[in-house]
This record gives structure tokens, C-alpha cells and sequence, in this order.
């Protein structure tokens, strides 16, 4: 292989698959990256074994070829060198070794047989079907974080992304929980998508595809296939393995009728439970919520280090209630939000709430309560 690069085209597909490489394996090869020189074009590949991700960059191929090289070494080294440096790549040795230069800069690189890098096959895909990059964005990072980081229940470990017909259309809806909040955000399901398996995509895959996310108005195929799916990104493509598990009946859990509506200034209400809980415990981060009178009053006691207290106006149209939330949860699920208020329905002490922008919006969460 000998081809030369630009370095701001080789940096930035660089930094989109490097980080799919961890930084400790007990596999060496899984440590590099696959580079693949063909018809004027170079291939970057990296993988886990559970995500794949691959990028295709223009290059003047002089020797067509393959190599692989330790990810995160040659990421750096990239990344050092000058704006506008042409890198010349040399593996036509006999060294196992490839050698980079640019400029008056040259290093020798180790490398690992080609033959030896995993292909993670996708197989045959049953469905394709497209979402602008700003709606996927919208799907995965509105329900991110309900994604439950205990590995005993690893069906939670994800977003389950399904299809549903509801009032004579059918919606694509992304749901996630960790059993004390659950975020679900839907919409207008694309053509193609109609009757696909509910799949239940990595915590991993989800970071990884939103930090592709780069051009709102880019279009996204989606394809999805017997445990496996693959975003593609014009000329970056993500395959990842699905979570093998059957996602719980959410539904369930989300409350039908919750009577009290509370309507609350969506910013100066998380400001106000951001400056209460600064006195709560790191264990407990509860607070109480007492409502009367188109009266909100935030409070936190904490024997160790003191209390704490907040009053706001709010519309509230029901007979007085206390409630307590983990305020780090209630600030997740206020953050996400996108409208100038926020509608909290609850029914009693000791019921899950139901978070929205308003009725019917798109995104939808419910909050388990604490005793506070």
C-alpha cells in the first residue's frame, strides 16, 4: 500500500472510528485500525467485536494495498501534525511496519497481518428505510439518558426502537429506563419502517451515532437485519449488534390517570432544584416538592450540612400535595425538554409522575418518587 492524504480529510475520519477502539484489549488487533487503499479512495475500519464502524477519504493511491495500524497512536500522531500537511502512507516493505511522512516528519508505525481483522457481517437486512440526522438526533438524545447503566439487566442497556400504529398512523418510537425514569419520544414512522422487529440499540452505538449526527438536514439510511443494525452517514457506516432481550412492557408503567396538572417555567424552575439540591447528600439527592395555591416550594433537609429552600409561582389546579424526586433525575428529564413550561400530572405521594412540554407532545417521561 502506498497512497497521500490530505491530513484535515485523514484527522477528521480518524477521530469518527478511533473511538470505537477501546483502550485496553486483550485482543491486539482489536487495538487497530484497518486501513484499506483502493481506486483513489482509502477505507478506515475499526471494530469491537460489537460495533463497526467504517469511513471512506480520498487519497492518491499509488499502490493499492491494506494494513493495520494501533488506533489511537496514529490518531495522535494525525492530530499533531501541521494544518495542510500532505501524509504519505508506505506499507510496501518487508518490515511489517508502515511508514508515515510528512513534511520533515516520519515515523514507523507496527503493524498487524490484514488477514487477521474481524468483519463483523451484517447479513441480510429485512428493512431500510431513511430519517434526517436531526430526527434520529432528536429520537436517541432526547431518551439517552433513561439508558440504565446496571449490567445485570442488560435488556435496559439500550433504546428500544419499534414501530406502532396508533390513531391511524403508524409512529417510530424510542423508549428508554432505567426502572426509576423512562423517557419516550416518538414520530411519524418513515416509509419502510412499517413492521419492523423492535430492536434494542447499545448504550455504545447510541453515543457513537449522535456524535455523527453533525448535519441536521443529512439523510440517514437505517437498516435493520436479523440481530444487527446499520446507520450509514453518507460515507461513514455504523453496524452494530443489537441487544439480545425482550425490552419490558413499558406501558405498564406509564401512568393513564394522573388527575393533578402542574405547570411550572421550565428554566427558572430547574435553576431553583439545581440551587436547593446543592445542600442534599450525594447518596439521596432528594427533593421535596409541596404544592398549594399556585404556590411551589422546593426544600431539602440534609442533617449533615443543613437545608434549604425555594418558592415559585406555578399554575396548579388541585388540592394541595407533597412529593419528593431525586432532583439529578427531575434536572435530566427538565433538561431535555424543549417548550418554555413544563407539565408534571401526578396523582398521589407515592405514584410515578408524567412529564411533558405539554399534552401530547412528543417526548413523554415518567419520574418515580422518594421518600424525602
Amino acid at each position: 500500500m502506498k497512497v497521500t492524504l490530505e491530513r484535515a480529510a485523514l484527522l477528521r475520519s480518524l477521530g469518527h472510528v478511533h473511538r470505537v477502539v477501546e483502550r485496553r484489549n486483550t485482543i491486539p488487533i482489536l487495538s487497530n485500525v484497518l486501513l484499506k487503499a483502493i481506486d483513489g479512495e482509502v477505507r478506515l475500519r475499526a471494530t469491537d467485536l460489537d460495533l463497526e464502524m467504517t469511513e471512506s477519504l480520498p487519497a492518491d493511491v499509488a499502490q493499492a494495498g491494506g494494513a493495520t495500524v494501533p488506533a489511537h497512536t496514529f490518531y495522535e500522531i494525525v492530530r499533531k501534525l501541521p494544518d495542510g500537511a500532505q501524509i504519505m502512507l508506505d506499507a510496501t516493505g518487508e518490515t511489517g511496519q508502515l511508514v508515515l511522512r510528512a513534511g520533515r516528519s516520519r515515523f514507523n508505525l507496527q503493524t498487524l497481518p490484514e488477514s487477521d481483522f474481524p468483519d463483523l457481517n451484517a447479513g441480510t437486512m429485512t428493512h431500510k428505510f431513511e430519517l434526517s440526522a436531526g430526527d434520529l438526533k432528536s429520537l436517541f438524545e432526547q431518551s439517552q439518558f433513561a439508558i440504565s447503566k446496571e449490567e445485570t439487566r442488560y435488556y435496559l442497556n439500550g433504546i428500544y426502537l419499534h414501530t406502532l400504529a396508533q390513531e391511524g398512523q403508524v409512529v417510530l418510537r424510542a423508549v428508554a429506563t432505567d426502572g426509576h425514569r423512562l423517557a419516550r419520544i416518538e414520530m411519524a414512522a418513515p416509509k419502510g419502517a412499517e413492521g419492523m422487529s423492535g430492536i434494542i440499540v447499545p448504550r455504545k452505538a447510541v453515543s457513537e451515532v449522535l456524535k455523527l449526527c453533525e448535519n441536521g438536514e443529512a439523510q440517514v439510511a437505517i437498516e435493520i437485519g436479523t440481530g444487527k443494525v446499520r446507520f450509514t452517514f453518507g460515507d461513514v457506516v455504523l453496524t452494530t449488534k443489537l441487544i439480545d432481550g425482550t425490552f419490558p412492557d413499558y406501558a405498564r408503567v406509564i401512568p393513564t390517570g394522573n388527575p393533578r396538572r402542574l405547570t411550572v417555567d421550565r428554566q427558572p424552575f430547574a435553576a431553583a432544584v439545581d440551587r436547593v439540591s446543592t445542600i442534599s447528600s450525594e447518596r439521596g439527592r432528594g427533593v421535596k416538592i409541596a404544592i398549594a395555591d399556585n404556590k411551589l416550594t422546593l426544600s431539602v433537609n440534609n442533617p449533615d450540612s443543613g437545608s434549604a429552600s425555594e418558592e415559585l409561582e406555578v399554575d396548579f389546579d388541585s388540592t394541595p400535595l407533597e412529593i419528593g424526586f431525586n432532583a439529578s433525575y427531575l434536572m435530566d428529564i427538565i433538561g431535555q425538554m424543549q417548550g418554555d413550561t413544563a407539565l408534571f400530572k401526578l396523582n398521589d405521594t407515592g405514584s410515578a409522575a408524567v412529564i411533558q412540554d405539554r399534552d401530547g407532545a412528543p417526548a413523554l417521561y415518567v419520574l418515580m418518587p422518594m421518600r424525602v
